[in-house]
């Protein structure tokens, strides 16, 4: 039976302090036990108009003032994932994890001056062909309304249980005239600074490459708010379910190309290489 493990925290913490505990800290690995339930919340989190304002510029959101952009409260409920990566229960680092899908539904606009009360709870984990595979639900409640919640997937891999993948093929969805952006060096640095999500791959190539990596990679979040930046026009205010798949890694510096295609029932798209061959990301929007 799964052990259980419930934390209130009196307000959220710091990244910073925690990436410490993530990087410079010890874990055996994973005891092939089942990972426990771990629930965490904290009440009462009030937002800062700038760190909005920072996170919304480099992203391309524009930002009213108002009403946040709504991959913006995955910012804040990233703490609580990062304690959970700390706690004792979880006997596997950081560095083994992928971020392997993601899922915002936000249930109505969210806005800037209001104060959130924040869950999170690591629930299911399974074993894969690729490793041990969990996730995590986050939930926003503002006087008790749900208005916004996610589901992220994680993948643990596990040496010599891990079978070789053939790489990920691009969605058949249109592909007319793309859109291309340029992702320089320092971005990882500059959405470090807007978001407080300072994990080393992402900041400087010295860095990077102690962790295994050539270049400095890509935010998996920042990819999908560049993204949902891109269709704000069709999403508007809009109560919708926003579903990605990381797929590609994403060094920079780099040029991607973007593209979506306007369906019935949803809006497909996918962030690729400059070619458009290989996919980054891959993603779809479900409006409630």
């Amino acid at each position: 039976m799964n052990k259980e493990y419930s934390i209130d925290l009196k307000a959220l913490p710091s990244l910073f302090t925690l990436y410490r505990k993530i990087f410079f800290g010890r874990k055996p690995g994973w005891d092939e036990q089942p990972l426990p339930v771990i629930n965490i919340s904290s009440p009462n989190v009030a937002l800062s108009q700038d760190k909005v304002a920072q996170y919304a510029k480099v992203c391309g959101f524009e930002f009213n003032g108002k009403t946040l952009p709504p991959t913006y409260l995955y910012v804040m409920a990233f703490r609580l994932h990062a304690v959970i990566f700390t706690h004792e229960g979880i006997t596997f680092p950081l560095l083994g994890m992928i971020h392997l899908k993601n899922s915002i539904t936000m249930h109505r606009a969210a806005r800037v001056d209001e104060t959130f009360d924040i869950q999170c709870v690591l629930t299911t984990s399974r074993m894969t062909d690729s490793g041990l595979e969990f996730e995590l639900v986050s939930k926003a409640f503002v006087a008790g309304e749900l208005v916004w919640e996610s589901l992220s997937t994680y993948l643990y891999r596990i040496e010599g249980k891990a079978k070789r993948v053939r790489p990920p093929k691009a969605n058949e969805m249109a592909w007319q005239d793309p859109i291309s952006w340029t992702l320089a060096e320092d971005l990882g640095r500059r959405y470090a600074k807007a978001s407080g999500d300072y994990n080393l791959i992402h900041l400087h190539p010295v860095m990077s490459k102690r962790f295994g990596f050539d270049r400095v990679l890509a935010h998996g979040m920042w990819s999908k708010g560049r993204c949902v930046a891109q269709l704000m026009p069709t999403i508007s205010d809009k109560p919708c379910k926003i579903d990605v798949a990381f797929k590609l890694p994403l060094f920079m510096p780099n040029s991607v190309s973007f593209a979506a295609e306007h369906l019935e029932d949803k809006t497909v798209f996918e962030l690729r290489d400059q070619k458009g061959r290989r996919p980054h990301l891959s993603g779809e929007i479900t409006f409630l």
